[in-house]
């Protein structure tokens, strides 16, 4: 199956008396990956807002948000939801708080991790039964010492060799008043987080080195560099921005590296990492301000960017298209926004180019680019229809486009089997059949 629903327990929709026809509600697609066995995690969120709910009891006329991660079999059946961002009612409260822009990563022991900013880290069980460790990270405007922040990453990649490609946070850089996403790490193959234990992560690239605003306290002992923790001057140089900014020659421009961020790094391989940066975001217009999807190997060198993108006319600050994916095992990284789908190979010439001006490719609007999966699949979430495309990559780059069209036209077909099977409304997906677990 190519074409997967992006469902919510049929419980939920019931408890609530959700009418999907009457409006007040959201439902969001952040993430999805997929085992070398066929199985898919969908991580997705579901909220209601109601003017007149503040103080009721009644489930039927509360707001709520939930957060769900739904395990699809290789055939592409639901067998199970975790729900959690809040208790059920009637229910205990839940252990994972909710987190707009989460990621989840499925570690080599077959546990998935559920990833947020800035530096959240919760393991449940391939099953989704049980969360057997975590790892909370506070999130406000200042530090607060007492809230008991224990974190390790904000996202979690997998290389072929069981690598954990990590993205931390720190506190106390430059003028940013809260923690901000700021180092890219790895561990050793094989290594995973379990209850009572976290593996070391390697710095190997800073975004920002302006650090005068730490204290001793802006640090932890598990993401570490020259073998003492990540602080200060201790840190990888020079910086993602100093590099890019020379690269690019923009030091000291406006629309330059300054004040920029980082979005979830990417595996390319074992040794060599994406990591996507972009300029300082303006409330005004964006377009044509710098961004780079920087080449990084496991020794901190900054070996390039992915090439060919023009700063306006691929701009992915247009719709905030701020996703890069990669398939390690075949060495090749995506990259999906409003003007088009690009691939790239791993010395980051670009092969493949699908403008959504063209009208074979003119669907790829609607979708977000999610994951690769092993099997070397693009993972598509159509934005409003709430449904997950899978697309076959071929092993040649420039047979893409051809793939990528028999997909987007086989979509249509899938969709229609599935509303028969399913009847949505109003594009969510009712399901009944999946566990159901409260976490």
């Amino acid at each position: 199956m190519t074409l997967l629903p992006i469902t919510v327990p049929a419980v939920l929709l019931d408890v609530h008396h959700l009418d999907p026809e009457a409006g007040g509600w959201g439902f969001r697609v952040d993430h999805a990956v997929a085992t070398a066995a066929g199985d898919t995690y969908v991580l997705s969120g579901l909220r209601r807002y109601r003017t007149h709910a503040a103080g009721s009891a009644d489930p039927a006329e509360q707001d709520f948000g939930y957060q769900l991660i739904t395990r699809h079999d290789a055939s592409g059946q639901p067998t199970a939801t975790a729900v959690f961002g809040q208790a059920l009612p009637g229910g205990s409260p839940s252990v994972i708080p909710e987190r707009d822009g989460a990621s989840l990563a499925v570690l080599p022991d077959g546990s998935v991790a559920v990833s947020s900013r800035p530096g959240s880290t919760h393991l449940l069980s391939p099953d989704l039964d049980e969360v057997p460790a975590s790892w909370p990270m506070s999130w406000g405007w200042k530090k607060e010492q007492d809230a008991g922040d224990n974190p390790f990453a904000a996202s979690i990649a997998v290389t072929p060799a069981g690598r954990l490609l990590c993205m931390t946070s720190e506190y106390g850089l430059s003028n940013w008043a809260g923690a901000h996403p700021n180092i890219v790490a790895v561990s050793e193959p094989g290594t995973v987080p379990g209850p009572g234990h976290k593996p070391v992560l390697r710095a190997i690239a800073t975004l920002d080195a302006r650090t005068d605003g730490q204290s001793d306290g802006d640090s932890y002992a598990h993401v570490r560099y020259d073998d003492a923790p990540v602080r200060g001057g201790n840190r990888p140089s020079p910086s993602l921005t100093e590099a890019l900014s020379e690269l690019t020659g923009t030091s000291g421009s406006l629309h330059g590296y300054l004040d920029s961020t980082m979005t979830r790094p990417a595996a390319l391989g074992d040794d060599l990492f994406v990591a996507p940066v972009f300029g300082k975001t303006y409330r005004s217009t964006n377009l044509g301000q710098e961004f780079s999807f920087a080449l990084v190997d496991d020794r901190g060198v900054l070996r390039g960017r992915l090439g060919g993108l023009h700063l306006r006319e691929d701009s992915p600050f247009t719709g905030f298209d701020f996703t890069v994916v990669a398939d390690p095992y075949r060495a090749r990284a995506f990259h999906l926004n409003r003007y088009g789908l690009y691939a790239w190979s791993a010395d980051g010439v670009l092969r493949s180019r699908m403008p959504t001006a063209e009208k074979p490719f003119k669907p790829l609007v609607h979708f977000a680019l999610l994951e690769c999966t092993p099997a070397g699949e693009l993972l598509l979430a159509h934005r409003k229809q709430h449904l997950l495309l899978r697309v076959p990559v071929p092993q040649d780059l420039d047979d893409l486009a051809v793939a990528v069209e028999a997909a987007l036209k086989d979509y249509g077909r899938e969709r229609t089997a599935l509303k028969k099977q399913y009847a949505p409304v109003s594009w969510l997906w009712s399901d009944s059949a999946a566990t159901v677990n409260p976490l």
